[in-house]
């Protein structure tokens, strides 16, 4: 009885930790609960916002991975919504344009989704300074994309949480397919690199979480290495967790051996912004 009682008080807890969903399209930026087609990537881009019970004034805006082609909106998107309100986060899952060789389409619309959770801080409990933006694999590269090519302040994230993030254009240590769909298969040199973003940072650059797996065989783990070397040569803050097996994209699943650990960090450095 004692082991249902406290089980039953988990799952009190965690259900009143998400107290509110909605969703926006950016072409309606004041509709609410409204259905957001996640199998078209080529246009209605929008977020998904999860409200905690109780906000702390940060808002994490998390841009799923999928090498520009398709988005991982489960593993590397709501699936972390829980965990974020348990922390009184607020977090929002952008669903943005894929870009065809297109690189303004998923720019544009993180710079929305920034600007939208903005303009909407007061009305959710946020603090207009804290609100970051967050990306894993691709979704990183999209991620530290705003981070060092943000057009105004309005749109500027305040830090930025990386997941094994694609960062580099640079054809010798890239995700070719990342690079491809973003600036197209014949892409000069100038546009590689604009868009290697670790050779784009200022010390204007938002303050940076990046975690890792050494045994990265999909996106090698320079591109997390260069760009914190980078944000630290250029005195912006950044903290850089790298352990030493799980691959690529493990995303929020529980098969990754250290999802506690850098959870964990996470947890204590996000903590660290409200003071």
């Amino acid at each position: 009885m004692r082991k249902i009682f406290l089980l039953s008080a988990l799952l009190l807890s965690l259900s009143a930790a998400a107290q509110e969903k909605i969703e926006m399209l950016f072409s309606s930026p004041e509709a609410k609960d409204v259905h957001i087609d996640m199998s078209d990537l080529t246009r209605d881009p929008g977020i998904t916002v999860y409200r905690p019970a109780n906000p702390n004034g940060i808002a994490v805006i998390m841009c799923p991975g999928g090498g520009y082609s398709h988005q991982a909106f489960r593993h590397e998107g709501h699936d972390m919504a829980q965990w974020f309100n348990a922390q009184g986060v607020t977090y929002v899952v952008l669903k943005y344009r894929i870009p065809e060789g297109d690189f303004r389409r998923p720019l544009s619309d993180a710079e929305q989704a920034v600007r939208t959770v903005r303009s909407h801080a007061e009305e959710w409990g946020i603090d207009p300074s804290r609100i970051g933006i967050m990306g894993a694999s691709a979704g990183g590269h999209l991620a530290s994309m705003l981070s060092t090519h943000y057009s105004d302040s309005a749109s500027r994230p305040d830090f930025q949480v990386l997941l094994y993030p694609v960062v580099t254009m640079d054809r010798s240590y890239t995700h070719k397919g990342s690079r491809d769909n973003l600036l197209g298969k014949n892409a000069s040199e100038e546009q590689e690199k604009r868009f290697s973003n670790e050779l784009q940072v200022t010390p204007s650059t938002p303050q940076a979480f990046i975690v890792l797996s050494s045994d990265d065989r999909t996106v090698p783990p320079a591109n997390s290495v260069n760009y914190y070397s980078s944000l630290i040569a250029n005195g912006v803050p950044a903290t850089m967790h790298i352990y030493p097996v799980g691959g690529h994209g493990w995303g929020f699943r529980d098969s990754f051996k250290y999802k506690r650990e850098w959870t964990g960090e996470l947890e204590k450095w996000l903590r660290e912004q409200l003071k």
